[in-house]
């Protein structure tokens, strides 16, 4: 981890993309600014937690109705009566 000192409108930079300011102290809280490009999302670590957690669980929900559904497609097995029958309904 890399710990550096700022004081209120002093910035870093990461990569060359984003840029951090920390914008005000007051007590034991620091505001930082974050500027970054459109397509980098950018949140607070618990929100990015919830994200995460609420996309495993879509992946989840998904892969039980993708299984489901693969139980609904599996071809079904016809026995020589169900030909038979099938072919005297039209009789």
């Amino acid at each position: 981890m890399l710990v550096l000192t700022r004081k209120v409108n002093q910035s870093i930079m990461i990569g060359d993309q984003i840029k951090v300011i920390v914008v005000d102290v007051r007590g034991d809280q620091v505001k930082l600014g974050i500027e970054a490009p459109k397509e980098i999302s950018v949140h607070r670590e618990e929100v990015y937690s919830e994200i995460q957690d609420e996309n495993k669980r879509a992946v989840l929900s998904k892969d039980i109705d993708l299984n489901q559904l693969g139980e609904l497609l599996k071809p079904q097995r016809h026995t020589d009566s169900d030909s038979v029958n099938k072919s005297d309904e039209g009789r």
